[in-house]
């Protein structure tokens, strides 16, 4: 008897969708059968030692089959991230962990930190992402937002959106004011979180070292003013940032944020409990403080970032920073390229909830 050719099949058994192909057998000549060949049906896979088939013997090879089972997930997976946590706990008693000159602790940011914000970003505020592009792979760049929402959250928010969804993962260091590292807790956090003092020094040296930070320069001004004048831009300061970016030679990408506003709806201010406190104001909402501590919780607003073009600052000499004339222009410039895609945004903005 001939030997019987065997037609291999591709063994994709555990590829979803993917459409086993046919196996077929040939028969073997026997002596005075008319046909040459005769082919038979498909049938389901033969057994060792069946007749007139020969079993083919897969070739050795170190590799896994191709289409071969995966791994289960739940057992390697979780067993790696058992692994890593106590990697990162040993790291923190023993200290074996880096902490740069403003503070910034960029692990615990990344594991700890960006973990317990990024529920919120994901699934509380829903924030959606335009522009990233805009934001450079690499070097230094001034990123200028605008500010509102009572509390601080949008500068949090922004900070998780350019983490997340730049290819990357660049890390954004926020300007903060000078009661943030007043407050207890809130300081510490505030420095391993990579934030540090509103203040040209500082800037200047996070920019030099090509780091992205990001700037609010309507402040107090910004976060806290009444919900009659949400989305209308407070004034920019004295152009403290466009002069550092001068002087850095680093682009500014202006940064306009829908959605913070109607977070802790303003509508009145105690001012004699905000200075016996030491705050620049104290907020009441519909909420707040009618309800106690139910009343702080944020409402469940829709929220979207989009980040312009960049403006570049390399073309101007090193004098440039010291002309008032050209600081004020391209503040305002910042500010109005932020004011008119806030406008666009609302306009595209099909309800505050969704």
């Amino acid at each position: 008897m001939a030997d019987a050719k065997v037609i291999p099949f591709d063994d994709d058994r555990s590829r979803g969708g993917a459409q086993r192909p046919t196996r077929r057998r040939v028969a073997t000549l026997r002596k005075n059968d008319p046909a040459a060949v005769r082919e038979v049906t498909a049938m389901p896979a033969q057994q060792d030692g069946e007749p007139g088939v020969e079993r083919a013997e897969p070739a050795p090879s170190a590799e896994p089959k191709q289409g071969a089972a995966p791994e289960p997930r739940g057992g390697g997976g979780l067993e790696r991230r058992i692994a890593g946590g106590l990697a990162f706990l040993r790291r923190r008693l023993t200290g074996e962990y880096e902490v740069d000159d403003f503070g910034y602790d960029e692990e615990l940011t990344d594991q700890v930190l960006m973990s317990l914000v990024r529920p919120l970003y994901e699934k509380y505020f829903r924030v959606e992402v335009k522009g990233i592009e805009n934001i450079p792979s690499d070097g230094g760049a001034l990123i200028v937002a605008n500010h509102s929402g009572t509390l601080p959250l949008d500068g949090l928010m922004m900070q998780v959106a350019v983490h997340d969804n730049h290819p990357q993962e660049r890390h954004l260091r926020l300007l903060a004011a000078d009661l943030v590292f007043m407050l207890p807790v809130v300081n510490e956090l505030a420095r391993k979180a990579g934030h540090t003092l509103a203040c040209a020094e500082d800037a200047e040296r996070l920019l030099e070292r090509g780091e992205l930070v990001g700037v609010m320069p309507e402040g107090f001004k910004g976060i806290g003013k009444p919900f009659s004048e949400r989305y209308k831009l407070q004034r920019f300061g004295r152009g403290g940032f466009v002069s550092t970016a001068l002087r850095t030679g680093t682009p500014i990408v202006p940064c306009s944020i829908v959605g913070a506003e109607e977070i802790y709806p303003m509508i009145g201010n105690a001012k004699t409990l905000a200075r016996v406190l030491g705050f620049p104001y104290f907020p009441i909402t519909p909420t707040f403080p009618w309800l106690g501590p139910l009343g702080a919780l944020p409402l469940p607003t829709k929220w979207t970032i989009q980040f312009g073009e960049p403006i570049p600052t390399d073309g101007y000499p090193p004098e440039a920073a010291e002309d008032p004339m050209l600081m004020f222009n391209l503040t305002d410039q910042v500010r109005e390229q932020i004011q008119h895609t806030l406008y666009k945004l609302l306009v595209q903005r099909r309800s505050v909830f969704f």
